[in-house]
C-alpha cells in the first residue's frame, strides 16, 4: 500500500464535509496515511467545542502520527535558514516528509513552493479505485 502525509487542509475539509465524500476518506482506501504532530497542534488549535476535539481524535486515530528526531535538529536548523519567508509550521510538516521520504497530501502546494526534495501531490491527482 503506498504511503502520505495527509496536510492539515485535507483533514479540516474532511470534518467539514458532509455531502460529498471527503477526498482523505476517498485516499485513505488507496493510501496508509501519516500526519504529524504539528497538524494535530493545528487542528486542536482551531477546534471550538468537546464534540470537535472528539471528531479531531478519531481522524487522527486512523493515521499514524510522526514526530520530530532531534538528531534532524541540523537539517531542520538549515531549512528554516534557507527558507525565511516560510511558515515555521510547514518548514517542520516539509521536514518531517523529508526525513520520512514520503510525500505531503495537500491542496496548498504553494505555502512548500521552492523547498527541494518534497514531493506535493495534490487529493484530485490520486485516483479511487
Amino acid at each position: 500500500m503506498k504511503r502520505i502525509v495527509v496536510h492539515t487542509d485535507i483533514v479540516l475539509d474532511h470534518l467539514t464535509t458532509a455531502k460529498r465524500p471527503s477526498a482523505l476518506r476517498r485516499i485513505m482506501s488507496s493510501h496508509f496515511c501519516y500526519t504529524t504532530v504539528f497538524q494535530a497542534i493545528e487542528l486542536f488549535a482551531v477546534m471550538r467545542s468537546e464534540r470537535e476535539r472528539k471528531a479531531v481524535e478519531d481522524c487522527l486515530s486512523a493515521m499514524k502520527l510522526l514526530g520530530l528526531n532531534p538528531k534532524r535538529s541540523k537539517r531542520y536548523g538549515e531549512l528554516f535558514r534557507g527558507h525565511p519567508r516560510h511558515r515555521a509550521m510547514d518548514l517542520l510538516v516539509a521536514g518531517l516528509c523529508l526525513d520520512s521520504g514520503l510525500p505531503l497530501l495537500t491542496n496548498r502546494s504553494r505555502d512548500f513552493r521552492g523547498i527541494d526534495g518534497l514531493r506535493i501531490v495534490r487529493p484530485g491527482a490520486i485516483s479511487s479505485k
